[in-house]
């Protein structure tokens, strides 16, 4: 175990959620220990357990940092255009899902019917359709009603396919977020039929960077 440093319960516990981040990320949520996370944040499980009673709560801590790093990191400015905004919340997402593959899985597999975790899901996808509705032109109440319920479905469609392509990479990460962003779009065009934001041609690379 290494040497036991002195910390405020801050600091403390983002050491615990830095070194649980990094096991659950590496691992399957099976294979990921508690003792294993205590020797490596230096502490005894006794002090381990007093911050995260259990695997589960340190999971679900994990979980609620990440999803509030990347609501921080989707950035969603009028100035630019929905397309943009769009594919660079796509690619800060999928940065995220491709580097914690396993915690992403465990998450939408392992404790798929957790209530806990799920609420924070629902959370998050609730913060990105709010975020969303802000920055399209709709015209009325109706239209809103509608591209909301557009936005609700197509949130839920990425997390599912993100899901299914991280355990079976059946396409490339490129062609994945365009053929999400073409959802919308798609679905968008028919409730927002004069609106040109929505069209688009993605260039397609030979492969990915």
């Amino acid at each position: 175990m290494p040497p036991r440093q002195r910390l405020d319960p801050a600091d403390r516990r983002a050491q615990l959620l830095a070194v649980g981040a990094r096991l659950f990320a590496a691992r399957p949520y099976a294979d990921v220990l508690m003792e294993e996370v205590a020797q490596e944040a230096g502490i005894s499980r006794a002090l381990l357990y007093r911050y995260f009673p259990s695997k589960h709560a340190l999971f679900a801590a994990v979980y609620q940092q990440a999803a509030d790093r990347l609501l921080a990191e989707t950035r969603l400015d009028p100035d630019h255009s929905l397309i943009e905004q769009l594919v660079q919340g796509m690619d800060v997402h999928l940065d995220y899902f491709v580097a914690n593959r396993n915690a992403v899985l465990t998450a939408n597999r392992v404790l798929a019917g957790d209530p806990v975790i799920q609420s924070i899901m629902t959370n998050e996808l609730d913060a990105l359709r709010t975020r969303l509705l802000a920055v399209l032109p709709l015209a009325d109440d109706a239209a809103r009603e509608a591209v909301s319920a557009v936005l609700k479905s197509w949130l839920v469609f990425v997390q599912v396919l993100c899901v299914d392509w991280l355990a079976h990479e059946t396409c490339t990460r490129t062609q994945l977020r365009n053929i999400c962003i073409g959802a919308l779009l798609g679905a968008l065009r028919s409730v927002l039929p004069d609106d040109p934001t929505l069209e688009w041609s993605p260039q397609q690379p030979e492969t990915d960077a």
